[in-house]
């Protein structure tokens, strides 16, 4: 069986359009897969107050890490190594208004820190690490 030309086109050209709207939505589709996840990224350590490696005086110090994305406090915890022992666990300081912060206050002698955190991020990953700093004599 013969179809006219006519036809013939016109299968052609609805084809050509068929692939052209599957192309686009594929590449939607993958945009928007790409682009999901990254809202529901872990939480990252963006900084950190003392900074990683930094020096700071000795007696009362402020203890703040900022993440990328909202934590769960409630959840989450720090842990410090310094000259008064290890794993000491840190009283947060509550500030529900700093839904991407950790904070907490030490009376700090001179040596070496580490501070551990482990925070739960709102998409409900749990990450970890480690901020390391000095504190040098008055």
């Amino acid at each position: 069986m013969r179809f006219p030309s006519v036809v013939l086109r016109s299968i052609a050209v609805s084809s050509i359009a068929f692939r052209s709207v599957l192309l686009r939505a594929g590449l939607a589709l993958a945009l928007v897969l790409g682009v999901v996840p990254l809202a529901f990224a872990h939480a990252v350590l963006v900084s950190s107050t003392p900074a990683d490696g930094a020096s700071a005086p000795a007696g009362p110090l402020a203890l703040q890490l900022r993440y990328n994305s909202r934590i769960d406090a409630g959840r989450s915890r720090l842990s410090l190594d310094g000259p008064a022992g290890a794993g000491q666990v840190l009283k947060l300081d509550a500030d529900p208004a700093a839904q991407d912060r950790l904070a907490a206050h030490i009376e700090a002698m001179p040596g070496q820190y580490v501070l551990h955190w482990q925070v739960l991020s709102v998409d409900g990953h749990v990450t970890r690490g480690e901020v390391k700093f000095t504190v040098t004599g008055q």
